[in-house]
Parts: C-alpha cells; sequence; structure tokens
C-alpha cells in the first residue's frame, strides 16, 4: 500500500470513528413528580362505590393515567380505586380495599415519558426530554435511567422506592465505567430527591453523584394543594367536577407534605379566606377541624418536618423553573363555594402551579454547601410545559454534554423538537 493509500484508509477509519463514536455523557436519572408515574391495577373487591364499578379482574390495568377513567361515573369507580386509606395508630396509609396497585417500568424510562402506555401526545411527560438526550448520544435504560414511584405518598412512605433509588443510582454508576449519575428531578420529584441526598453519607454522594438538576422544584409547598383538599381539584379536566375527586386527592399524603411551608409564608400571610375566617399556615389544624377532615392535619405532622427546614443537598445544583405565570395564591370562599367548588383566586407570581418563593427555595442551598448551585429562569415556562420548552431543553444540553466539541452531538436534535 502506498502512503497515498495508507493515508486515505488512516483518514476513512478517523472519519468512521468520529461521527460513531459517543460523548463521555454522565448517565442520568430521571425522578418524576406528583402524577408523574403510571399505576396499574388488579381489583378483588366485595363492595364498589357504584353498581356499574367492576368489583374483579384477573388481570392488572391502567389505572393512571387512563383518561377513559376521568368521564362521568366512571370516575367515581376511579376515585375510589385510587384513593389511600390512613390508619391513625400506625400512621400510615394503604390502598383502598381489594385493590393492588402496581407501579411498572422501574429503572426504563417508557413510563415517565408517557403517563399513558398507548403513548398519545396529551400523555407526554418526560418524552422531548427523552428523545432529545438520545439524540445527544445517550441509551434508554443504560445511560439514561427512570425511577417512577406512588407519587400519592411523602418520603416518611417510600423507603422501599428510596432503598430502590439508591441501588439504581449505584447501579448506573457501575454500569457505566464508573460515571457519576446527575439526577434530574421534576415537581414533587426534587424535595423527594433532597430527602435522599438529606440521608446519605458525604463519600456517598461524592462517589455517585455528579449532580442534581431540578426543574419546577417544590421547595417550600404551594397554596394550590390547600384548594385541593378543601374543594378539590378538576386537573383541568373541563368534565370533571373538582368535588368529585377531592376524596381521592385529600387522602394522598403528599398533597398535605406539600401545602405551604411555615419556612417560606409568615404567621401573618392569608392563605384562605372563608365565610367565618380567615387561615394562615399556623391555622392548619384548624382549618382541617373546619372542613371536617382532621385525617389531613395527621398527614401534616407526619410529613411537614420531612425537608423542613432546607437542608443543602450537599451535590452540584441546577435550578430551572418558570416565571410570570399567573399562579394560585390566595383562595376566597362564600357560603356557597366553601368545600362545594372552585373559589375566587388572588393570583401569586410563578409557573402556574409553584408560587415564586417555593421555586427560589434552592437559592438557600448556596449558604449550606461548598458545592455551585446555579439557577436560571424560563419566562412564562408553565409547570408542565417546562418539560417540553425548546429553551429548557437546550439548557439541559448545556449542563449534560462535554464542554469540548463534538462532531454530529446534535444530530437531529431540532427534528425531536418540532
Amino acid at each position: 500500500m502506498g502512503e497515498r493509500g495508507f493515508l486515505f484508509l488512516f483518514a476513512t477509519f478517523y472519519t468512521f470513528f468520529i461521527v460513531s463514536a459517543k460523548p463521555d455523557l454522565n448517565p442520568v436519572v430521571l425522578i418524576p413528580g406528583d402524577g408523574g408515574s403510571q399505576f396499574k391495577a388488579k381489583l378483588n373487591k366485595t363492595t364498589t362505590v357504584a353498581s356499574y364499578c367492576i368489583k374483579k379482574t384477573n388481570y392488572y390495568y391502567d389505572l393512571w393515567l387512563n383518561l377513559e377513567q376521568l368521564v362521568p361515573f366512571l370516575i367515581d369507580c376511579f376515585v375510589d380505586n385510587m384513593r389511600l386509606e390512613y390508619d391513625n395508630v400506625t400512621r400510615k396509609t394503604h390502598n383502598s380495599p381489594g385493590v393492588d396497585i402496581k407501579i411498572p417500568g422501574f429503572g426504563g424510562t417508557d413510563t415517565v415519558e408517557f403517563l399513558d402506555h398507548s403513548e398519545i401526545s396529551l400523555t407526554t411527560y418526560f418524552h422531548n426530554i427523552v428523545k432529545a438526550m438520545v439524540s445527544w448520544g445517550y441509551d434508554r435504560n443504560t445511560t439514561l435511567r427512570g425511577a417512577p414511584y406512588d407519587f400519592r405518598k411523602a418520603p416518611n412512605e417510600l423507603h422501599e422506592f428510596l432503598d430502590n433509588l439508591k441501588s439504581l443510582i449505584e447501579e448506573t454508576y457501575y454500569k457505566n465505567n464508573n460515571k457519576k449519575v446527575v439526577l434530574l428531578g421534576h415537581s414533587m420529584g426534587n424535595p423527594v430527591t433532597l430527602y435522599l441526598l438529606n440521608h446519605m453519607t458525604k463519600a456517598w454522594k461524592s462517589k455517585f453523584i455528579k449532580s442534581f438538576i431540578s426543574l419546577a422544584g417544590v421547595w417550600g409547598g404551594a397554596a394550590k394543594p390547600i384548594r385541593l383538599m378543601i374543594s378539590g381539584d378538576n386537573l383541568n379536566v373541563p368534565i370533571v367536577k373538582s368535588i368529585a375527586v377531592r376524596r381521592e386527592q385529600r387522602s394522598m399524603p403528599s398533597t398535605a407534605w406539600l401545602m405551604p411551608s411555615d419556612q417560606f409564608w409568615g404567621p401573618d400571610e392569608v392563605l384562605v379566606v372563608a365565610p367565618t375566617r380567615n387561615y394562615t399556615v399556623k391555622d392548619y389544624k384548624q382549618l382541617f377541624k373546619d372542613i371536617d377532615y382532621e385525617t389531613g392535619y395527621m398527614m401534616w405532622e407526619d410529613t411537614h418536618k420531612l425537608i423542613n427546614p432546607l437542608t443543602a443537598p450537599g451535590v452540584e445544583m441546577h435550578c430551572l423553573h418558570g416565571v410570570n405565570v399567573t399562579t394560585p395564591g390566595v383562595f376566597v370562599y362564600t357560603n356557597k363555594t366553601w368545600q362545594q367548588s372552585y373559589p375566587k383566586t388572588i393570583p401569586d407570581n410563578g409557573d402556574g402551579t409553584v408560587n415564586m418563593r417555593s421555586l427560589l427555595g434552592c437559592l438557600r442551598f448556596a449558604k449550606g454547601q461548598s458545592q455551585p448551585v446555579y439557577h436560571k429562569t424560563f419566562d412564562k415556562a408553565e409547570h408542565m410545559q417546562i418539560l417540553n420548552r425548546k429553551d429548557v431543553i437546550q439548557e439541559l444540553e448545556k449542563i449534560l454534554l462535554p464542554s469540548e466539541p463534538f462532531i454530529n452531538k446534535h444530530s437531529g436534535f431540532k427534528d425531536s423538537l418540532n
């Protein structure tokens, strides 16, 4: 072979290697928020809330998110199957009698990319982020993992999940040649992740964790769960009455956990204006008594100190969230709406779900750790839509990809978001 032939062959191999090789990526684990995991249920019930509700199944069917279950009448069956029951002796919850629930897909990305296994666009969750990351060189289930969990519960009842999440992080680290793992959470997934990190040793975090990226983090609670406790939330489904789903929503300890924190709201700041009195963060006991749901106060007692006061995670942080979206701030009830329907809402700034003061909570970490805390806001980025925003995904690309140039690393990115 002559010199020219050798150079041609070398150039061919070099080009193939550069174009085909993948960047040296830190693997990522996705931690979803409230409502961000699929549920499957199997029924063996002795009674139902209505004659048209199914008592028994010999298979697991889609419970959440199942849009067919949210239609009138059937929603009563859904609420009864999805709700939890609270044991005021053990201070723990359990499924509705005769309902067995599984959270599918732990370790993979399928069940956090879409909330319905049929993968219709209405139930898109992490999909656009995952699709973009695959175009950057990530591989589903290898360098990109998912950690769905029972979002109805707070960390005091998620010990098995947290043990599994710890193991998943370690497995992902070793599976990827000892590359440190990036944790990417959305909404309630962020305080859940913080709880885990607060209970891990400095040595463990130093070995296994590269950074923690928070999207729309709920660091100090939000006003919205108070409305949910009082009169329910129709999940922005016009045909659903808020009162129809309140029983299930109230039964979730995570709802109590996400109520406004007294570290973020002052004792004299009114959150609820009711026909007979006003309520602030110091009035929760009386509020739950007045709405005849004192179980809610017990769940609040169980959960409100889990990350309160905030303790820094002890790892590099990237906090990304929306601003300038009209967000519930104060609820004004009349005799007609009290405990029955949506109140008048006095707006606040935030991302549509989480109030600004809570979103900014991650800035408090800067004073409590040596690792850097980065912060970036996105105008009009709504709480759920932040997962689909091109500018947010571009920011994730900057954070996750190696700083050195890499040929073909942008391949398919634009198409993945159109």
